[in-house]
């Protein structure tokens, strides 16, 4: 009967706003965390005059390049998609929340055009020139990605305005709804979640090639810069975590119900690792039962009280608790497998200072880029599927804020369409430039103006001694 009362234009705006958050957030960790990454071999290579290193800067940058240019444009389908799919939310508090979205436009604009400064300036620029034109990158990412953020979070605890009797939204604090109170922890959880992304998936790709044979010291790099990065942030997203489960039992109940499958209120809670929730008798069947952990986790003691799903209205609750509760149980498993993964790499750098000998720590490493991203992908769909069934929680259902237009189902096809089409284009020149690369000498880079060479004998070398920047 629910489903029946429901506009008939909500399920597929639904579907095509998924589908389209689902592939941008793909995107989105290589452009928050590659520039950090490919600067980081770039002041190796400059302080080490490593041809290496500055051969693997390179290359990053190429592909920094290219993953920012498709999640331009798959962001920018987002954002219409806001105010068509959604005018019932754009139209009423456009005013309250539209400002994280000017600043993430300026964001955008100024990196683009320090990417492509940066790139460029391989063959044109001196060498400490090019590298300190290229350190702001990562901070206006980290901008862009702070007014996206904000935006989100605003729609998980709404700030910065009053309703008034009338309905209409008045006393609007811009400021106030920026710097709202699940900021700090969905930013920093999402931060470090990019970092780690990124830094698997960078580092697996070398490590496929570690695996059939590559032992040079281009991959050994390749391997140990963004493997090194996401091994350390790993513990620390886990705490962060902890703290954001924290602040969501505390701020967002019905949530963290649906996350942690709490089904009646109450104290001594236990831990339920994945089971099946059954909303018409609101029981859980199957899956792990750990006693009270998870009124521990909550509060720091078994006898900790926490609601259940039974305290809130069924029309209140999340609208699918299982996905909600699997998607939770899939990102934190993944993060304890990539902590044991990282203690293990910490261990064997630690021992032989170089890439881990295990071919079983190989395979793993391997996969962690590609299971970072599906927890990365959990992570979002207990955001916004948590939140259901409201838009902008506890004051605008989803339900009120869809459009009427018809024709919704065709954009979500055409949306489809293109979008696998910019994928299978993305992956295609992504293994045309690792075929390329691979195809000449990875420590030669004739087309920079400095860094990567081929070797010259010292004959040759002499007259050029002194005005060579590769010196400075």
């Amino acid at each position: 009967m629910l489903l029946l009362a429901e506009p008939a234009q909500l399920l597929p705006a639904r579907q095509q706003m998924a589908f389209t958050l689902m592939f941008h957030i793909i995107l989105v960790p290589l452009g928050v965390a590659l520039p950090t990454l490919m600067l980081i071999a770039h002041f190796k290579g400059l302080r080490r005059n490593d041809s290496v290193a500055l051969t693997l800067a390179r290359r990053w940058s190429h592909a920094a390049g290219l993953t920012f240019a498709v999640g331009a444009a798959s962001g920018t389908v987002l954002s219409f998609e806001m105010g068509l799919l959604w005018p019932g939310l754009t139209g009423r508090f456009g005013e309250v929340f539209g400002l994280p979205f000017a600043i993430e436009g300026v964001a955008f604009f100024l990196e683009a055009i320090l990417v492509a400064i940066y790139i460029y300036g391989w063959r044109r620029l001196r060498p400490w020139t090019h590298f300190w034109l290229g350190v702001p990158i990562p901070f206006v990412a980290l901008a862009g990605a702070l007014s996206i953020i904000s935006a989100n979070a605003w729609l998980n605890m709404p700030a910065g305005f009053t309703v008034a009797s009338d309905g209409q939204i008045t006393d609007i604090d811009p400021a106030a709804a920026i710097f709202n109170k699940a900021l700090p922890y969905e930013y920093s959880h999402f931060v470090l979640a990019a970092y780690m992304a990124a830094g698997f998936t960078v580092a697996s790709v070398y490590v496929v090639g570690w695996l059939r044979g590559r032992r040079d010291r281009y991959h050994r790099l390749g391997i140990l810069i963004p493997f090194t990065v996401a091994a350390a942030l790993t513990p620390v997203q886990f705490v962060v975590g902890d703290l954001a489960a924290v602040a969501i039992y505390q701020d967002q109940p019905a949530k963290f119900a649906a996350m942690e499958v709490v089904t009646n209120s109450g104290s001594h809670q236990p831990e339920i690792l994945y089971g099946r929730y059954d909303s018409a008798t609101n029981t859980v069947t199957g899956g792990i039962r750990i006693p009270g952990l998870n009124s521990w986790l909550s509060g720091g003691s078994t006898s900790t009280y926490v609601q259940g799903l039974d305290a809130f209205p069924v029309d209140d609750r999340p609208s699918n608790v299982n996905i909600v509760h699997w998607a939770f149980d899939t990102m934190v498993g993944i993060a304890s497998v990539l902590i044991l993964l990282a203690l293990w790499y910490a261990i064997a750098y630690w021992r032989r200072r170089g890439v881990p000998k295990s071919k079983l720590f190989l395979w793993c490493a391997a996969g962690a880029g590609a299971l970072t991203y599906v927890a990365v992908e959990a992570g979002w769909i207990v955001t916004e599927v948590g939140r259901q069934p409201w838009i902008v929680y506890n004051v605008l259902r989803t339900s009120d804020a869809v459009t009427d237009a018809d024709g919704v189902w065709v954009s979500f096809t055409v949306v489809v369409v293109l979008y696998l089409a910019l994928a299978a284009g993305t992956v295609a020149v992504l293994r045309a430039m690792s075929r390329r690369w691979r195809s000449s000498d990875s420590t030669v880079d004739t087309d920079a103006v400095y860094g990567p060479r081929p070797p010259v004998d010292a004959a040759a070398a002499a007259p050029a001694a002194n005005g060579e920047e590769v010196s400075r």
